[in-house]
Parts: C-alpha cells; sequence; structure tokens
C-alpha cells in the first residue's frame, strides 16, 4: 500500500496544527521525520499535497481530497479498534431494539437510563416495528431484541418468546364523535359508514397481518400507535385501542370507550430475542425488561 494509517495521521496533524514543526511536536516526532513521510507520500502517489504559503503549509486540492478521505479512514480505523476492545469485553459493540408500536415506550426509558448508568460503551439503536413487521424485525436480524411484539405464528428457530403483558382493546371514539348518539351495543352496521384509523403494517416481506376494520369500511392509514392515537382524539376516524396506551386520554374525557356487540379479545405483547446471542447488553436488558414488568 502507497498510503499508511501513518501517513494519513501525518497530514490531518499538518493541517491542523498548519505546519510541519507544529505537527511534529503534537506527534511526539522529529519534524525531519514528518518532512520525509510527506515527501515519500507525495513521490509514491505522484502529485504535490503541500504547498508552502509563507510561514504554513496548504494543502493543494488534491491533498485536501486526500486529508478528507483520509479522515474517514482513521475515524473507521479506530472504531474497529474500538469494538474490537468492547467484544473483548463482553459487551456488544451496539444494540439494535425494537419496539412494537403497542408497546409503550414510557415503560422504557428508565430500563435505558439504567444500562447507561453502567458505562459499558454499547450504542443502543432504537426502532419502531408494527405487528408482522416485529416478527420480521427478528428472524431477519434487524433487531436483537423485540419489546412488545405480536406471538409467533409458528416455530422460530433459535428465537425466543417471553409474554410481557395483556392487551385489552377498547372501541373508542372522540368526545363530540356522532356514534355516541347511536343506540348501544353497537353494531357493524352502526360502525362501518365511519372511517376506521388503522395502523400500517412494517413488514417489508412477510405477509401483511390483517387489521381490525370491517369490510368495505373507509380506512385511514397511519404510520404508528402514536398517529392512530392522535387521529382518533380528533375525530377523524374509529377504532380499537389498548388501554394501556390511552387510559390517560379515557380519564381526561378526550376519548369515549363505546360498547359493541362484538368485543376485540385481548392479545398478549411478548418479547423475543435470538438465543445463539450472547452478548451482555442483550442479556441485561432481557433481564431488566422482564423484571419490570413483573412488578
Amino acid at each position: 500500500m502507497k498510503l499508511t494509517l501513518d501517513a494519513l495521521e501525518v497530514l490531518d496533524a499538518i493541517a491542523t496544527k498548519g505546519s510541519f514543526a507544529a505537527a511534529a511536536a503534537a506527534l511526539y516526532r522529529v519534524p525531519s521525520t514528518v518532512t520525509y513521510t510527506v515527501q515519500k507520500l507525495e513521490e509514491d502517489l505522484g502529485f504535490v499535497i503541500f504547498r508552502r504559503e509563507g510561514r504554513r503549509s496548504v494543502l493543494t486540492p488534491a491533498g485536501q481530497v486526500l486529508l478528507e478521505q483520509g479522515r474517514e479512514l482513521l475515524q473507521a480505523a479506530n472504531a474497529m479498534v474500538d469494538a474490537a476492545h468492547q467484544v473483548n469485553s463482553g459487551w456488544e459493540p451496539n444494540i439494535n431494539i425494537a419496539l412494537d408500536t403497542v408497546w409503550d415506550i414510557d415503560t422504557f426509558y428508565p430500563i435505558l437510563k439504567a444500562f447507561h448508568g453502567l458505562n459499558s460503551g454499547v450504542t443502543v439503536n432504537l426502532t419502531e416495528e408494527v405487528m408482522g413487521g416485529s416478527l420480521e424485525a427478528i428472524t431477519d436480524g434487524r433487531a436483537d431484541l423485540v419489546i412488545g411484539g405480536p406471538p409467533p405464528v409458528m416455530n422460530i428457530s433459535g428465537v425466543k418468546f417471553q409474554p410481557l403483558l395483556d392487551s385489552e382493546w377498547l372501541f373508542v371514539v372522540a368526545k363530540d364523535h356522532a356514534l355516541r348518539e347511536k343506540g348501544f351495543p353497537l353494531t357493524e352496521e352502526d360502525i362501518k359508514p365511519y372511517a376506521s384509523v388503522v395502523i400500517s403494517d412494517s413488514s417489508r416481506h412477510s405477509p401483511i397481518k390483517a387489521h381490525r376494520a370491517f369490510d368495505k369500511q373507509t380506512v385511514v392509514r397511519v404510520a404508528n400507535m402514536q398517529q392512530k392515537i392522535a387521529a382518533q382524539i380528533q375525530g377523524v376516524g374509529v377504532g380499537f385501542l389498548p388501554r394501556h396506551k390511552i387510559q390517560a386520554h379515557l380519564n381526561s374525557g378526550e376519548l369515549i370507550e363505546l360498547a359493541i356487540d362484538k368485543k376485540a379479545p385481548e392479545t398478549t405483547q411478548y418479547l423475543s430475542w435470538r438465543t445463539n446471542n450472547k452478548g451482555k447488553a442483550l442479556r441485561w436488558f432481557i433481564k431488566h425488561i422482564l423484571e419490570s414488568t413483573q412488578r
């Protein structure tokens, strides 16, 4: 290789400090060594990297490109070494956690705060998934851990599922919705004239999971549970929502539960993870998430 990390480090020091002498001092080297490194690199690459302007050494346009992309290589090399040290310590460099949109993320933040108190150096990446997308995230490897996802539709080898929460689904409308004037319990024919707000399944490859909407009912699709709740509060449409996500809105009167003749069944939300992943961060999160739901 004509280009080395050591040479890039020298270029970075010269550009940062403004002179060969200052770069040599910063790198704890003699100036002649720094000069030789640059001259040798210019000879090997076939173009001038620095030109003199008074007492300062200024990058040529070609040298500027070399420096900018060289800094990216230096950062990548440092990140690679850090990741190797991280793995050697038993902690993963990063962990990808997907939260199903049904799950209440506010219950997860105290756990995340406690994890950061460990100073493990692990980067936590949070994403949101919906229904089939939660299963797909763990089977496709997009996530190391899924919180609040649905149960598996079949046995999935190498993935463990642990029940977390039973969700009670309520049919709710905005406080001033016209359905409040109907007789109860509401029937399918009573509800059909009004739009149903449903959340789009985030599956990328798997079959899209069914929504709680009636045949021939107008549908408004939103991206997540937060948008669905907001849409129903504004009277955009009607639909089923999990009690644990809307209890405050029920208490305030923003949403009203209406009795219907066909109640939605309770669903169970699961924690899921790959059993062959032995990372310390994953094990820590599994333990503390399960403990938090058993209190």
